[in-house]
């Protein structure tokens, strides 16, 4: 059985908490959360999850002292900040006690992920970069794409399409998401042209079965996992 990335989660507020285990193990990782950052501490120890997503307000331990117990105790470990604190000098505060990203609350769940595999990537953490579903791969590092044992040749473009349908498998993506994230957030382009990278994208990896990539009429795309 492929090894699932484990994520630990760390929010008091119990809505979110569960909210967040929920969508992150349909995502296809191995979550634990837990409610405050003595727990948490305790937790890293046991479960040496791959990355932790940590409110910066808890009832015992603020955020920022808690990411230096995980670091003294658990050795090197990505740290994503997920807060309701948006002010600027908290993000800097943040960042500059060590951790990898920050995101504020309300978030959107498709961009968490991806930033969430984003800070995987940048520190080699997670079981593998290698991205799979069903027989079709992606390799950000060489950038080959294999479906069914062939390889795939792609345009830049349509790699990155790819790459982002792939890293919010079962994830619906709306055309605005797409836009923003595969040709950047101030793209000024048609919506129109997300659907022809989609027809390519069909066209080179999706021409046999299962067929992967999926219209939600009215909403958006999404490359879902066939089911078993």
């Amino acid at each position: 059985m492929e090894e699932r990335t484990r994520l630990l989660v760390v929010d008091d507020e119990p809505t979110i908490r569960e909210l967040l285990a929920a969508s992150l193990r349909f995502a296809g990782f191995a979550v634990t959360a837990v409610a405050t950052g003595n727990e948490a501490v305790a937790a890293a120890a046991r479960e040496r999850p791959d990355l932790v997503l940590l409110d910066v307000m808890l009832p015992d331990l603020d955020g920022f002292s808690v990411i230096g117990r995980l670091r003294e105790r658990s050795g090197p470990l990505p740290v994503l900040f997920l807060t309701a604190r948006d002010d600027p000098s908290d993000k800097v505060r943040g960042l500059t006690a060590g951790g990898d990203d920050y995101v504020t609350k309300p978030f959107d769940l498709p961009e968490l992920i991806a930033r969430i595999r984003a800070v995987l990537r940048r520190t080699g953490g997670g079981p593998g970069g290698l991205l799979t579903v069903a027989d079709l791969s992606l390799d950000p590092d060489s950038h080959q794409v294999v479906r069914g044992g062939e390889p795939v040749r792609l345009s830049p473009t349509e790699f990155r399409l790819l790459r982002y349908l792939m890293e919010n498998a079962d994830h619906v993506l709306s055309k605005p998401q797409i836009l923003g994230r595969v040709w950047d957030y101030d793209f000024g382009g048609d919506a129109g042209i997300v659907e022809s990278y989609i027809g390519y994208l069909r066209r080179k990896v999706d021409a046999g079965e299962p067929k992967l990539i999926h219209t939600v009429r009215g909403v958006g795309y999404v490359l879902r996992r066939p089911l078993a």
